[in-house]
């Protein structure tokens, strides 16, 4: 289970003003009556938003200094996320994945609006249902459902916008600096210095699960499976049980990889994904499975490290994502 998808962001950011977030809104063409924050999610902010005629907007406001997965920068971080965004759209548009909730457009067609140099908004529609949560434990009906909607979304022509993923994520990167830098003073915030000597405890079990994450990228490489468009967090969190069916949101994460990179999240043994095998005629690789359920776990403990080494204060977010590295560095452990 990974760590950070059951943490909120309990606190919208203190740099972002109502007038940006509102300027943005008006290149939809929404004048709202009622701007609520929804602590919900990590990583991103988000808002429900409805006009005076009850019509209601999701919108999820994302900092691009952190948005890594997207892009290392923020300019980078807007195309790659605009990339993202743009092959959600196409998904449902083009290929007719009513599944996908992809954003709406603004008025000059853009996926995403940037609202300053550091942050960009995405405006998605009201989604009617029932959402799920992190860590549900899915029935085996449940979970051939979502199976079908993946063996549908790996079946299709990738769109031209869709993203390419990498085995080793950027970062790691900053998880082996870490591991290097433990002699010394963290000096980022009232974080740094108990997250030094947490892993500093567990280093000789990171160390470990960093040396078995290459040598499975290395087998898996080795495999030559040919890319599919992923989800990339097609978890209980991310389902929303629609009146027709699931629907799968937050497709930021999409790109191209292994279909394992996304069936890993169901189960972790082949014999579960029989429906997927069934459906598509590939049988789910085990090698690939343990790869990219044990990246998600290091992508934790990255995420962690990257909060506590930076500049940070004492605030609900933090104390909460204090308590999230302790439990991503037990089930890195375990």
């Amino acid at each position: 289970m990974a760590v950070v998808s059951v943490i909120s962001m309990q606190s919208r950011p203190d740099d972002l003003r109502d007038e940006a977030l509102l300027r943005g809104l008006a290149r939809y063409g929404i004048t709202p009556t009622a701007v609520t924050y929804a602590p919900v999610g990590f990583g991103d902010h988000h808002w429900k938003v409805t006009r005076g005629d009850g019509h209601g907007w999701f919108v999820t406001v994302s900092d691009l200094d952190h948005k890594e997965y997207c892009g290392v920068g923020a300019e980078a971080a807007l195309k790659g996320l605009r990339r993202a965004m743009d092959t959600a759209v196409a998904l449902r548009a083009r290929d007719g994945l009513r599944f996908v909730v992809a954003p709406v457009l603004a008025a000059d067609g853009s996926s995403v609006v940037p609202l300053d140099e550091r942050y960009a908004l995405a405006v998605f529609p009201h989604v009617a249902g029932h959402g799920g949560e992190f860590g549900q434990k899915l029935s085996d009906a449940e979970r051939d459902r979502v199976l079908g909607l993946l063996a549908r979304l790996h079946g299709r022509t990738p769109p031209d916008s869709t993203p390419t993923t990498t085995l080793e994520p950027a970062g790691l990167t900053g998880v082996h600096a870490a591991l290097n830098d433990l002699a010394d003073a963290w000096s980022g915030g009232p974080f740094s210095e108990p997250a030094r000597h947490l892993l500093a405890e567990h280093a000789a079990t990171v160390r470990a699960r960093l040396t078995d994450f290459d040598a499975l990228a290395g087998r898996v490489r080795h495999r030559g499976a040919p890319p599919v468009v992923t989800h990339g967090e097609p978890h209980p969190g991310n389902l929303i049980q629609g009146d027709d069916g699931y629907l799968l949101v937050d497709w930021d994460t999409v790109g191209l990889a292994v279909p394992e990179r996304d069936l890993a999240l169901l189960a972790d043994d082949p014999a579960a994904l029989t429906r997927y095998a069934e459906l598509t005629g590939r049988t789910p690789d085990a090698a690939a499975l343990a790869l990219y359920r044990l990246r998600w776990n290091l992508l934790d403990v990255a995420e962690f490290v990257r909060w506590f080494r930076a500049p940070h204060e004492g605030t609900a977010d933090t104390r909460s994502a204090w308590g999230g590295f302790k439990e991503a560095l037990t089930q890195l452990a375990g």
